[in-house]
């Protein structure tokens, strides 16, 4: 795995984070429309502008090649970066390192040939194409247990024909190709499928509590579909292992973006409980306000201490399976409760539309479900602790 380590001096990326600040708070969020949060093609349309103003700020995906327009940011600079970033729903899309790209591209790179880097992966990273991972199935097929996968691929003269039943596949809906998770004799495998390939048929947009979600969660059909035998990503059965490595970037980003939205609607309820009176004094001196408050900040404290961690490992070559796993259920658990503070601290307004901050809330809580759920997760660490004696 080659992990990119970035020349930049302290001042310069001081400079940057400061550029990044400025980008969210007066370009940015500005252009968050809650009202029009669930039409797509208007998001779309709001990130393309974003786009091209934070290319004209030096702004670019935190990973990507400098050639292509990106940074080459550490995973340890990413931190920061993907914080500021997070504040907005829109930060993300704005600045091309919303899932499911970042985690594709994270995959790609190690796996890729050089003709799919040429066709898939440049494209992908540059903005010019877009991805879907199509992984999850509904029952009985595979979920949270890799090992219930269903679709199934099997070799013919010419290639692979594919068939199977995806559902929730974020980012298909603007999807250009899809990575597509099989089961051949070998085990596991990965294909690249253009979305416009005969066979590959998309039956709906599932609708689901996130807000400003541009490429939707599709329900996916796969009937005698037929890709070449250069369709194949990496080796033959070790999807499993290439699922592993997708899933350590992926659930690192999340971690980033995610606590910048915690921290964002936790301030929202600070600035609302310094004006709001309640029983004769501002809700800010209240001590079951202020116990909110201050666990907020310990449990987003802990949550970047333990990101920023990861990060690092993930920097040394370091392998972060167990760490990334309990940095993911810590994380998911904290900012969720941190913006349910929020909510119960704005009251009514708190479950209103009229500020940002049920959004938000709406917007954290499937974390605890993607890229693993938390119960499974705690079942690994679990395993792993016991099997191989690890200390506490």
């Amino acid at each position: 795995m080659k992990h990119l380590a970035s020349t930049r001096s302290g001042d310069a990326y001081a400079a940057l984070i400061d550029n990044l600040r400025d980008f969210i708070d007066t370009e940015v969020i500005p252009r968050e429309n809650l009202e029009t949060a669930q039409d797509g093609d208007e998001t779309r349309r709001i990130a393309r502008d974003l786009q091209a103003l934070a290319q004209a700020r030096g702004l670019g995906a935190p990973r990507g090649r400098r050639e292509d327009g990106g940074l080459a940011l550490s995973w340890t600079e990413c931190c920061a970066y993907l914080e500021q970033a997070g504040r907005s729903f829109l930060g993300p899309l704005a600045l091309r390192c919303a899932p499911p790209t970042q985690p594709d591209v994270f995959a790609l790179e190690s796996l890729a040939s050089p003709a799919q880097r040429e066709r898939y992966l440049l494209p992908l990273m540059r903005g010019e194409r877009a991805s879907c991972f199509a992984m999850t199935e509904p029952a009985p097929g595979v979920g949270s247990d890799p090992r219930m996968l269903a679709t199934s691929a099997r070799r013919t003269p010419d290639g692979w024909v594919i068939d199977g039943h995806k559902w929730f596949i974020s980012g298909a809906m603007r999807a250009d190709f899809a990575i597509v998770v099989a089961r051949t004799e070998s085990g596991s495998s990965w294909f690249l499928v253009d979305v416009d390939t005969p066979g590959f048929r998309i039956v709906r947009d599932i609708p689901t509590m996130e807000p400003f979600d541009m490429g939707g969660h599709a329900e996916i059909l796969l009937q005698d579909l037929h890709v070449p035998a250069d369709a194949l990503i990496g080796e033959e059965g070790k999807g499993l292992a290439h699922s592993q490595l997708r899933l350590e970037g992926a659930r690192l980003f999340h971690c980033m973006r995610y606590i910048g939205l915690a921290s964002r609607a936790m301030g929202i309820a600070q600035e609302y409980a310094c004006r709001r009176e309640s029983q004769g004094v501002k809700l800010a001196d209240h001590q079951m306000v202020q116990a909110m408050v201050a666990d907020a900040h310990i449990q987003l404290y802990a949550a970047r201490q333990m990101t920023l961690d990861v990060a690092r490992r993930l920097d040394a070559g370091e392998s972060i399976r167990h760490h990334s796993s309990m940095a993911k259920v810590f994380v998911a658990e904290a900012v969720y409760q941190v913006a349910d503070s929020a909510v119960q601290m704005c009251g009514a307004l708190g479950v209103s539309e009229d500020i940002p901050v049920s959004m938000i809330l709406r917007m954290l809580r499937p974390f605890r479900i993607y890229d693993g759920a938390s119960e499974v997760h705690r079942a690994a660490i679990a395993r792993r602790a016991l099997n191989h004696g690890l200390a506490a």
